[in-house]
């Protein structure tokens, strides 16, 4: 990490320019910085002349920063003449100049810059173990050394030397086999850690998840008291990208409240508990709600919810929430539940002069159970965007709903669509419902 900024190096095996290093902010949105080594200049195989070198070129590098010198240190094995190239700059940007070529492939080297500025690497045994480690990481935290190691492809083993950088060290194991948030995809693995100015920790990984290829997949960090850094899971596994648990002591600030809510009515935690808090027929009169941005240019929002404890005039769900709504969600009456799809809107002076009527629904068999909501959201300009609804009771299969509800364009009310997950009551008040989690996905 440079000041807000951290830097991340991509190896490519035959892309020329090569090591690609990308400029995150946030460590989730990047943009394109530089490349460390310039030109593919190892063998005339690089310029497809006699033959070539696919998969024979930049294997895993070391990149890092020395401040005493404010210069950037990269180096990597190049598999196709087995020696290993260091390449350094003043800015990522470029330009970039070969400092040394040593003539030996130092394979997965972990470059650390110590406290002192003294940079060290090195080729030494450290530890005996029973199987075969690769993909070596070099850190330092709190006058401990530790050296992140992976076991091929499925698990990641820590090194940890409260003493001196080479030695002795205790193993542990950091992930063995976990789940990834890809299906079919592999486990997390490689990469290494993050730090921020705030000084909250990450595990940056990537998951083979081919044809697509290598994906980047970010987990937060904790240290526990002896020390040893500690993987945030989520029920064992690798949380899904943007899925929220709602497991923490307060909402994320990607949530926002439709006006001020009322707290003795909703709490976080345990997923996240509504209870009814207005009665009403106008979603836009009903506190509580909850609203998440639409991700553009389009994206899905899946909630899985528990409706057993609704009461009867229970109106819950899923909307997509601007100057003309829809929903998608149970509406319980007379001890049955449906699940069904309503609208609503406003007009230029935001006041409501509609409150929707049902566009489709299903019976229940039962007013006790959980279901799977999920809103489609296309927010391209032209043709106006559209939405689309459906359901599912195991997270799998989802039957469509209510057909394709055309988005408003006024731009009067000029906020964007959002998602909202509501529960209010149209007869009295009472009951609740439980929200275990909310996934957003884009193509």
């Amino acid at each position: 990490m440079l000041s807000l900024t951290w830097l991340f190096v991509l190896l490519f095996g035959l892309r020329a320019a090569g090591a690609l290093i990308l400029r995150p902010y946030d460590l989730v949105n990047r943009e394109y910085a530089g490349h460390s080594v310039p030109v593919l200049d190892f063998s005339p195989s690089y310029s497809l002349i006699n033959r070539r070198s696919y998969v024979a070129g930049i294997w895993t590098s070391f990149f890092n920063y020395s401040r005493s010198n404010r210069t950037f240190y990269w180096g990597g094995c190049i598999r196709s003449d087995d020696r290993t190239y260091i390449y350094t700059t003043t800015a990522v940007e470029g330009p970039w100049t070969r400092l040394a070529t040593l003539n030996e492939c130092y394979y997965d080297a972990g470059l650390l810059i110590d406290e002192d500025d003294t940079i060290r690497v090195r080729s030494q045994q450290v530890y005996q173990a029973s199987f075969t480690f690769e993909g070596a990481r070099f850190y330092k935290r709190n006058g401990a050394y530790y050296i992140f190691l992976i076991r091929l492809r499925d698990a990641r083993f820590i090194l940890k030397s409260t003493s001196e950088p080479f030695g002795p060290y205790t193993l542990r194991s950091l992930l063995d086999r976990i789940a990834g948030p890809i299906s079919n995809g592999g486990a997390p693995h490689q990469g290494g850690l993050v730090d921020t100015q705030n000084g909250d920790w990450y595990y940056m990984s990537f998951i083979d998840a081919y044809p697509g290829g290598r994906v980047p997949a970010l987990a937060p960090i904790t240290w526990d008291s002896s020390g040893w850094p500690v993987v945030s899971l989520v029920n064992g596994a690798w949380a899904p990208t943007g899925t929220d648990s709602f497991t923490g002591s307060a909402l994320g600030h990607e949530w926002e409240m439709n006006h001020n809510p009322d707290c003795s009515r909703w709490s976080v935690g345990n997923g996240l508990p509504l209870s009814t808090a207005t009665v009403t027929y106008d979603l836009y009169s009903a506190r509580n709600t909850l609203t998440h941005r639409v991700l553009g240019p389009s994206s899905t929002a899946t909630i899985i919810l528990d409706y057993s404890d609704m009461r009867d005039g229970g109106r819950t769900g899923l909307a997509l929430l601007r100057s003309s709504s829809a929903w998608v969600g149970i509406a319980r009456d007379s001890g049955r539940c449906r699940v069904a799809i309503s609208g609503i809107t406003m007009t230029s002076t935001w006041a409501t002069d509609g409150t929707g009527s049902y566009v489709g629904s299903s019976d229940l068999s039962s007013c006790t159970g959980r279901i799977w909501l999920r809103a489609s959201a296309d927010n391209r300009p032209q043709p106006a965007g559209v939405g689309r609804f459906s359901y599912s009771f195991d997270g799998d299969s989802f039957t469509p709903l209510g057909g394709t509800f055309t988005f408003k364009t006024d731009w009067q009310f000029f906020l964007g669509y959002r998602f909202g997950i509501f529960d209010y009551a149209t007869s009295e008040l009472g009951g609740s419902v439980t929200v275990s989690s909310f996934t957003v996905a884009t193509p």
